[in-house]
């Protein structure tokens, strides 16, 4: 497995690996979970997928097995800002206002949204590598324009799985149910820095099919 991580701008440096991440992302939340999201027969894409974006993902022989997207909290495209950002703006289905107390906007904060795992990667230590390796890419894209902090909306379990990778984590909001898929989500955060290396064979990571549980969250918009 390897990493690729590029701007909006450098897409197409990278062959159709933008293409199969769009392509992922709407075979497992539109497909599996039934989210009600911007797509078509084969992708999904939707208004954070803007110049403001930047992306990880991880190749197994060529083909893109895992991904993430992010972006800085200073992000504006349109009406839309980030994700949080909006949810706190009331501009999101299903994600109340108060699930952060202040919507951040700097540039040390950096926020991850999107991350799904291929359901053709099948062992628990294959997962957890590729989850490992989409991180590291945004801890790196974080780093290097200056951010010094990554936040994202996950089901509350999933802080256990990031701190068995390695990552320090820590809920930043309440817990609250997703009137659409009925699953609880919580705000979290984390620093922007190297993970601690240690044995990850039996983490948990999401996955393409069967693995909502572990999914980052992006409801649909109002506007």
């Amino acid at each position: 497995m390897e990493n690729i991580s590029f701007s909006f701008a450098q897409l197409h440096q990278h062959g159709t690996a933008f293409y199969e991440f769009l392509a992922l992302r709407k075979q497992f939340f539109v497909d599996q979970l039934g989210w009600d999201i911007p797509h078509d027969d084969n992708v999904e894409m939707d208004q954070y997928d803007n110049p403001n974006a930047h992306y990880s993902l991880v190749l197994r022989d060529g083909k893109v097995i895992g991904g993430m997207r992010a972006m800085s909290t200073t992000a504006q495209w349109g009406s839309h800002t980030y994700m949080l950002g909006d949810a706190v703006a009331g501009k999101l289905i299903g994600i109340p206002k108060d699930i952060i107390n202040v919507a951040t906007v700097t540039p040390n904060v950096w926020e991850a949204t999107r991350v799904v795992i291929s359901d053709e990667v099948t062992t628990q230590a294959e997962r957890s590598e590729c989850l490992g390796l989409v991180l590291d890419g945004v801890v790196a894209q974080t780093k290097a324009h200056g951010g010094t902090e990554i936040i994202a909306l996950c089901p509350p379990v999933f802080a256990r799985t990031l701190r068995q990778l390695g990552y320090e984590v820590d809920l930043i909001g309440d817990p609250y149910v997703n009137c659409h898929d009925q699953r609880r989500y919580v705000a979290m955060s984390m620093p922007a820095k190297p993970r601690r290396q240690k044995p990850i064979a039996a983490v948990a990571a999401p996955k393409a099919t069967g693995a909502a549980a572990v999914a980052a969250l992006h409801a649909p918009s109002v506007v």
